[in-house]
């Protein structure tokens, strides 16, 4: 499953792990937030593809749908907590039954967004049957505010967009919430695993 590849990429990604440090307000500061990703460009592939998965919470939906996490329960009290912070979670997903019904252009108003001097690209990916990109958002050298992740095949592709601050603990909390796969916890502490292994030998 192509969200499996993403959180290799997410794993693989050291820089996430500095989110933990102290985030500046950037209105407070003086600056405006970076504009949220308009995932909404995407929404006409849907009639061309055979499956589509959407998701889009933004702030008031999430803090909703949070409402429905226990504060019993430490894991999911942990998850209420990180989307205090998050202002949306956003997944666009569309397989097709062959290549070349999707157009590299197509994503051009995605990447155009993206082209914002805050937006840092960590992981990048070429192949002949997949690319990916993994992308950060920095008001400033303390302050992680976003997460862009573009993932194509010839028969699938796959963006998602974290509106908030998120880093690898975080990712692994939400999983099996708000859209984000259940196993993705369990993958980033395997691939964590296996990066520390590399290191040792």
């Amino acid at each position: 499953m192509i969200l499996r590849r993403i959180l290799v990429l997410l794993a693989l990604a050291p820089v996430l792990v500095c989110a933990q440090a102290p985030r500046a307000n950037p209105v407070a500061l003086g600056r405006s937030p970076a504009p949220p990703i308009n995932m909404d460009v995407l929404d006409k592939l849907a009639d061309k593809a055979s499956e589509t998965v959407t998701v889009s919470l933004d702030e008031n939906l999430l803090k909703l749908a949070s409402k429905f996490l226990s504060s019993d329960d430490p894991d999911q009290a942990a998850v209420r907590k990180l989307v205090a912070s998050l202002k949306g979670v956003y997944v666009r997903n569309f397989e097709f039954e062959k290549a070349g019904e999707y157009q590299s252009s197509d994503l051009d108003p995605i990447r155009a967004q993206l082209r914002d001097p805050k937006w840092k690209k960590i992981v990048e990916v070429r192949s002949r049957k997949e690319n990916a990109d993994v992308m950060l958002r920095q008001e400033d050298e303390n302050t992680i505010s976003g997460l862009a992740v573009i993932v194509t095949e010839p028969t699938e592709l796959t963006v998602v967009y974290i509106d908030g601050p998120v880093d690898l603990d975080g990712l692994s909390k939400l999983s099996g919430n708000f859209g984000i796969p259940e196993d993705l916890g369990t993958k980033i502490e395997k691939e964590k695993e296996k990066e520390k292994e590399k290191k040792s030998k």
